[in-house]
């Protein structure tokens, strides 16, 4: 199971650390943290969906955090603290598809393209299927980009955050624009280069 982890450099942090223990000492499930994760992506796109304005972009950026320590934490809690459970392959997989999907079709309809929205979605669950699919053959899963989860909540986050000046200065939103763009493009990319990368092992492993 260690062999198709996700690198997170993130693990080896102390405040990370620090707070895995604590979780794992009131007997939290990984489960739970990442079903939690859904939760927070839904608050943040929740704000993108309701308002472009600061505040909701404020509140986007600091949801989007939340829902990526609970990416790292599950993990953390299942492996460095032995609650490794039958379901945890579904519940390691499933709720990042919906928080995905939640945050990048919230990104559209703030952006004011909520088809490009929904594309970028697709295209974000299909650089995950491709992965897992190669892991189905037996394989190791790659986690390569150029638009895996971690770099599309970068490019969300970034383009939030270019968002609060350009609404000040000029009361436009090209940013989250860009952002989506960027977005369902990669994820189109790495599709493509995760599907390479899989045909590479098999032809390897022939």
């Amino acid at each position: 199971m260690q062999d198709n982890r996700r690198p997170i450099t993130s693990r080896s942090k102390r405040w990370a650390m620090e707070l895995a223990t604590f979780l794992i000492n009131r007997d939290i499930s990984p489960n739970q943290i990442s079903v939690a994760s859904i939760g927070f992506a839904a608050v943040a796109a929740a704000s993108m969906a309701a308002s472009t304005g600061i505040l909701a972009s404020l509140s986007a950026i600091a949801f989007i955090q939340f829902r990526l320590i609970c990416n790292l934490l599950d993990g953390m809690v299942a492996i460095e603290g032995g609650k490794q459970s039958t379901l945890g392959g579904l519940y390691n997989e499933f709720p990042d598809r919906i928080a995905d999907s939640l945050l990048i079709v919230a990104l559209g309809y703030a952006a004011g393209d909520p088809s490009l929205g929904w594309f970028a979605a697709l295209a974000a669950a299909l650089t995950a299927y491709v992965r897992v699919f190669g892991g189905s053959l037996g394989l190791k899963q790659t986690f390569a980009g150029p638009m895996a989860k971690q770099h599309r909540m970068a490019v969300m986050t970034a383009g939030l955050a270019l968002n609060i000046p350009e609404s000040l200065l000029f009361a436009t939103h090209n940013a989250l624009y860009i952002a989506l763009i960027v977005i369902a493009a990669g994820s189109v990319v790495t599709c493509i280069t995760r599907t390479r990368t899989t045909a590479r092992q098999l032809k390897e492993a022939q």
